[in-house]
């Protein structure tokens, strides 16, 4: 019997269009299954640290990226007096070889979509969709659909199955189906994107504050959209909450749910307070991952970003652990051809890898510099931060983080391709 496609992807977000557009480099035929009838731009910001950049390199799409993100000059931590605890360099301007980039998830959605129909068509994603089951023998995997009505679709026959399905997939619930909800981190995320003035270096990422007085991320993700000189800027509110009793990862939100925690917020070089109140549109999701997984992998199937390991958006690392999935199987693939055999040395180098981000986004990932400082100053001002903590405490924090995340300055450039 013919296959419809050598991998069939389940799932058009960042995992499924990178993996689509890196099989095809090396010359690998794969379509990508959606359950949604379009794909929209949605979400906010996001970072792309140099190992994740460093691969779209390799896939000729730093061009594009420069068009719609901002190359990443510094990252800034302050308390929520406004008062600098850490600035650090990074990207380029750090000695990488590659940039950092603060970007719209949405435009890297739809950027990588263009390059994958340019690449392999305009029929390489195929949308309503919605994957409920497989069959699988030694040769080959059968996927099953249906569309939004429920109705029944011709299934896929392919050589492998990648779930990109995100943190609701159902591929891994059919691996697990014993493993419940998500894990509720006691905070919940507001998220929101509005045109302001440029702050700082006009490419600073910055992070203030800290529980229970709230914690903020601030970030442009596109130059000169007016003009006026405005960016595009997007925020990031953390706030303790209880678990909610409903997930929903796309709630809309309003400003009185979560404003009055930084109402008494004064820093003299950027109005916070007047960027949350120009903002029309408000997004809130609770802050969830999962326990890292023993395996992805059965047989010719197998998981790849959200549905594999979902973790706290507190390193700038989800989407970044997402390419480097996508580009670790592409050159599983190219050693092994694809079957089950890149399948299982893909699984046993990127669940142990990613389940350590996970592990460390929960324990010590770089806001952890915000959380020593307030509690050390039982949230009140400091006369020096040298009295507080050391810049060798704090570089040690960040440091841990680049080493266990795979960013290291010297230990990315010793690094060799993935593919």
């Amino acid at each position: 019997m013919e296959k419809d496609t050598e991998v069939a992807i389940v799932g058009g977000g960042i995992a499924g269009l990178i993996l689509a557009i890196s099989l095809h480099q090396i010359g690998i035929k794969s379509r990508i299954y959606e359950s949604v009838t379009e794909l929209l731009p949605l979400g906010a910001g996001i970072n792309l640290l140099p190992h994740a950049v460093r691969e779209l390199e390799e896939l000729g799409l730093l061009p594009a990226l420069d068009r719609v993100g901002i190359r990443t000059q510094d990252a800034s931590y302050y308390n929520h007096h406004g008062q600098l605890i850490y600035r650090e360099i990074v990207g380029q301007a750090a000695g990488y070889k590659w940039p950092q980039f603060s970007i719209h998830r949405g435009d890297l959605q739809m950027l990588l979509l263009e390059a994958a129909k340019e690449r392999l068509g305009d029929d390489v994603i195929v949308t309503n969709h919605k994957f409920v089951g497989y069959d699988q023998d030694a040769n080959s995997v059968t996927s099953h659909f249906v569309n939004r009505d429920g109705e029944p679709l011709p299934s896929v026959r392919s050589s492998v199955m990648i779930g990109c399905d995100g943190i609701y997939s159902v591929l891994r619930g059919l691996l697990y189906p014993d493993e419940g909800e998500p894990k509720y981190s006691g905070y919940t995320i507001w998220r929101g994107v509005t045109p302001f003035k440029p702050f700082l270096s006009g490419a600073d990422t910055i992070r203030a504050g800290w529980m229970p007085v709230g914690k903020i991320m601030i970030y442009p993700i596109r130059n000169n959209i007016d003009d006026e000189g405005n960016q595009l800027m997007n925020f990031v509110a953390t706030q303790i909450r209880p678990k909610p009793d409903k997930w929903n990862f796309h709630g809309a939100a309003k400003l009185e749910d979560f404003y009055d925690a930084y109402d008494s917020w004064d820093f003299d070089w950027l109005d916070i307070k007047g960027l949350l109140k120009k903002t029309e549109k408000f997004m809130v999701y609770p802050m969830v991952d999962r326990d890292p997984l023993p395996t992805w992998t059965n047989n010719r199937i197998t998981l790849m970003g959200d549905a594999a390991h979902p973790m706290y958006p507190r390193g700038s690392n989800g989407a970044g652990q997402t390419i480097l999935d996508a580009r670790f199987l592409t050159g599983a693939f190219k050693r092994h051809g694809v079957g089950a055999a890149a399948l299982q040395e893909y699984d046993k180098e990127r669940v142990a890898a990613t389940g350590k981000v996970v592990l460390m986004n929960r324990a010590n990932p770089p806001d952890t510099i915000l959380k020593v400082v307030h509690e050390r100053t039982g949230g009140k001002r400091f006369n020096k931060i040298e009295d507080v903590i050391s810049q060798s405490e704090m570089e040690a924090i960040l440091n841990d983080y680049k080493n266990v995340a795979g960013f290291q300055l010297k230990q990315l450039d010793q690094k060799p391709a993935y593919v």
